[in-house]
């Protein structure tokens, strides 16, 4: 293993987003994976029905645990539902780990539609968590929220994307898969300008955890020194290839193959 990522980000008991997601990714690229728990979520395929918080105390004596021991050498964090949290994480950041790449995946919405952060803790995000952010990686619905506008052509994402900049983030990785049309673009900005990166749209409904699986895929990438541009560009690859091998499972929007990566046939060698 190398890379290690400590995932900031609440737990999904149906494995297929959140922490257990975050986990699988890391792991299938080759990294190790340490995490600390915001919230629990009770979900499954066909939505979120009910999320169990974390204290803010609680949050902050896992990351110590993490770091004190094991050690990181990237942070990727995902659902924070309450400007308390944010807080706390806005503060270890600036006391501990300031150095470190930080993907920063602002979990606002559930793929069922649920609301993952309080509607008041949006301004705490966006003024305390943002300008510490390495990448900062919203999809389309999380962009309208942090910019407080709609987005409705790959044009829009262009001037969004661009605002978004101005909160801080060193990049802007913002995804394009809500938006309609055969090919998917996602927009990697930075102060130098904007790459687009574009793929054919897989055509399935088995999508779940697609966003906490980017971001800990170039997160991983970033704790194993690739750049900036290789690390998405290897997620991407990676996010595309469990897409396509999705299980089937659940009846709503189901969760992508994290394992790959993984090759049996190797454990026929021990």
């Amino acid at each position: 293993m190398r890379g290690r990522v400590l995932v900031i980000a609440g737990s999904d008991c149906g494995g297929g987003a959140g922490i257990q997601a975050d986990i699988k990714t890391v792991t299938a690229l080759g990294g190790y994976a340490a995490t600390a728990v915001t919230a629990l979520t009770a979900q499954d395929t066909l939505g979120v029905h009910g999320v169990l918080p974390v204290p803010g105390e609680f949050l902050r004596q896992q990351i110590d645990c993490v770091l004190d021991d094991l050690g990181a050498d990237a942070i990727k964090t995902g659902m924070i539902d309450r400007a308390e949290l944010i807080e706390v994480l806005a503060g270890c950041l600036g006391r501990r780990t300031r150095r470190l790449p930080l993907v920063l995946d602002p979990v606002m919405i559930a793929k069922g539609g649920a609301r993952l952060l309080a509607p008041d803790a949006v301004a705490s995000l966006k003024r305390s968590l943002v300008p510490f952010a390495t990448v900062l990686t919203p999809n389309v619905p999380e962009a309208e929220v942090l910019a407080g506008r709609s987005i409705g052509s790959l044009d829009d994402m262009h001037e969004v994307a661009h605002q978004l900049l101005t909160l801080g983030a060193g990049t802007v990785l913002l995804k394009g898969g809500h938006l309609p049309g055969e090919q998917v673009v996602d927009l990697l900005a930075t102060e130098d300008g904007i790459e687009a990166f574009s793929a054919p749209r897989i055509d399935t409904r088995h999508t779940h955890g697609t966003g906490c699986t980017l971001a800990s895929a170039v997160a991983t990438g970033l704790a194993q020194g690739l750049g900036l541009r290789d690390a998405v560009q290897r997620g991407r690859a990676y996010l595309r290839l469990a897409i396509a091998n999705a299980p089937g499972f659940g009846a709503g929007h189901g969760p992508i193959d994290h394992a790959v990566t993984v090759d049996l046939e190797r454990l026929g060698s021990f």
